[in-house]
């Protein structure tokens, strides 16, 4: 097998020489191999690339991975993501501890909830700047997302654009600076003996960890994999996480996990994969064509977020008239395409 992988001679002065190496699968903006080294050790390579529909950005997306791997070193006994064993800016190479990874189970849910609340834990106030500010809803958002309703001929009540204005404003990311991972999805995650550890921080911020939370229920926006989480599951998860929190911080998780959910559902970029975001108005597109993200489509992820969101502020203080529209909207889209399916369940994650 190859060995041509980009391990300057500072790397191998210190990790050793590659005597094999195994191209892993890995997005469009990534190359990654599994190497054997030199003095018996193992590790994994990882090189940032610009391409992937995401524009030359590869310097950005390195800086953020190798700042949040050393921000995630924090956490010891378990760890929560592989160590960083060294780097190469100049090639945006990165060493990284390989992982024993034991493959996926039927509940793997509790685990992920709970390395998920360690990672979030991990950081505070001391560290802005450190990272960037998690970047959430804006007002061309919910003006999109009141578009949409309009061209669906589904009335606005008059309390809702009100309503998104404040909500925007609540998921303000400054007040907070939980480590988030940036697409926590099935796939980012390895489940260890000791734990599950998370990979590809390329997109990590600092931010309020209700918006990956939030995950769960909004079957996970920012993943091909969507996927629906319901009833038992779901609540052993969200406890799961907060417990963990709170045993970590000495404090409940701040902020309203309906807001959270409700920031996933305006945003049209949550519709499809990140090489597509920042391009288009994708919620006024759903009115006139569906499109497919995995094995799922543009309108069953609305659908599924709609529903989350109305059940969620059927008595909530600041999202009443955005839980009615929500509520309004998913049975027009219903009524409209009556094949649209509901997302699969959570046993069909990758």
């Amino acid at each position: 097998m190859s060995t041509r992988v980009p391990i300057n001679d500072e790397l191998r002065s210190a990790l050793g020489s590659p005597t094999e190496a195994t191209l892993l699968d890995s997005s469009p903006r990534s190359r990654v191999w599994r190497v054997e080294l030199s003095g018996g050790g193992r590790v994994i390579v990882k090189q940032i690339v610009d391409g992937g529909g995401t524009g030359p950005d590869g310097d950005a997306r390195y800086a953020r991975e190798v700042a949040a791997l050393r921000l995630a070193a924090r956490a010891t006994r378990p760890t929560v993501a592989p160590a960083l064993l060294g780097t190469d800016a100049a090639s945006r190479v990165m060493v990284l501890e390989d992982l024993d990874d034991l493959g996926t189970a039927d509940d793997w849910m509790p685990g992920y909830a709970e390395s998920l609340a360690r990672l979030h834990a991990l950081t505070g106030p001391a560290d802005t700047g450190a990272l960037p500010a998690w970047s959430g809803p804006t007002a061309a958002d919910a003006e999109s997302f009141l578009t949409l309703a309009q061209a669906l001929d589904v009335p606005v009540p008059p309390g809702a654009p009100n309503e998104l204005a404040g909500l925007i404003d609540r998921l303000d990311p400054a007040p907070h600076h939980a480590l988030l991972h940036g697409d926590p999805c099935p796939g980012n995650d390895l489940r260890t003996a000791v734990g599950v550890h998370f990979v590809d921080f390329e997109q990590a911020s600092l931010g309020n960890g209700l918006v990956e939370l939030a995950y769960f229920r909004t079957g996970f926006p920012t993943c091909w994999c969507a996927m629906s989480v319901t009833a038992a599951p779901l609540a052993e998860a969200e406890a799961v996480y907060r417990a963990t929190w709170r045993d970590l911080t000495g404090r409940d998780v701040p902020g309203d996990l309906a807001d959270a959910c409700a920031g996933w559902l305006i945003r049209g970029d949550a519709l499809v994969q990140r090489a597509h975001r920042e391009s288009v108005d994708h919620l006024a597109r759903v009115a006139a064509e569906d499109f497919e993200w995995g094995y799922v489509s543009a309108r069953e992820r609305l659908v599924h977020r709609l529903g989350v969101v109305a059940d969620l502020t059927r008595d909530h203080d600041h999202l009443h008239a955005l839980g009615h529209l929500s509520a309004a909207l998913a049975v027009r889209l219903s009524e409209r395409w009556p094949t649209l399916r509901a997302l699969p369940t959570q046993s069909t994650r990758p």
